[in-house]
């Protein structure tokens, strides 16, 4: 298959965020008398911010809350959270993201964001990817969050290719994925996992467990999905 567009998650692909997401969680989490740490935080990866809070409510032995209740809960993180925001810069886009966006651009590839967030115009525009992308599905224009794939259906949607025709960038195994072992031509074997849930969703490239930007290399994940057959 010849890809025609890359969606790329934002959140741990794009840029990182998870320490903005984790002070506000912890913030929220203090008040209510709630044990937070980093390991609860990576469990709300990929996550919608509803099912995140139930998350965090799971050691939470107070008074009764009922859903109106939690929504202020979830805004009251939001707010902590979009505050936050605003000491992102362009100095969060890496070198590494930047070139490959470039280069891929540079080769004719759509690009587009597939995220859950519905802070993903806030976080774009602060590191300086305002307009940039071809087309940005978020939490504002979706009806399920993922592990259903209609953020990333919905992108393909809007950069009017057909999901087989695009190529999926995400690192949350919120999301569901298989291992796919294969070999290359040089004889060597290499590892991806690819998306299949649903037959007419993009195929995923997961790029999981990097700590920072500095870390992933997405021209190296690429060049195994080329390597594996998946012509980018």
């Amino acid at each position: 298959m010849n890809y025609k567009a890359v969606i790329f998650d934002l959140d741990g692909v794009i840029c990182f965020t998870d320490h903005y997401h984790f002070l506000a969680w912890k913030a929220l989490a203090d008040s209510l008398g709630i044990p937070f740490d980093e390991a609860k935080n990576d469990r709300l990866r990929g996550v919608s911010r509803m099912a995140s809070l139930e998350i965090v409510l799971e050691e939470y032995h107070g008074p009764a809350l009922s859903d109106e209740d939690k929504v202020r809960l979830a805004e009251k993180k939001n707010d902590l959270y979009r505050a936050s925001l605003q000491f992102m810069t362009p100095a969060d886009l890496s070198d590494e993201v930047r070139d490959t966006l470039n280069a891929l651009r540079a080769r004719g590839i759509k690009l587009a964001i597939g995220s859950s967030s519905k802070n993903a115009p806030l976080i774009l525009e602060r590191i300086g990817l305002g307009g940039y992308f071809d087309a940005v599905s978020d939490g504002n224009n979706i009806t399920h969050s993922k592990p259903d794939p209609e953020v990333f259906t919905m992108a393909a949607q809007m950069l009017n290719l057909p999901a087989d025709q695009c190529l999926v960038v995400e690192d949350a195994l919120a999301v569901p994925y298989r291992d796919v072992w294969t070999q290359s031509p040089d004889g060597l074997q290499l590892h991806g996992k690819f998306y299949d849930a649903a037959p007419d969703a993009p195929i995923m490239l997961m790029l999981h467990g990097y700590k920072s930007t500095a870390e992933r290399d997405f021209c190296g994940g690429l060049r195994e999905a080329q390597a594996a057959g998946f012509r980018v």
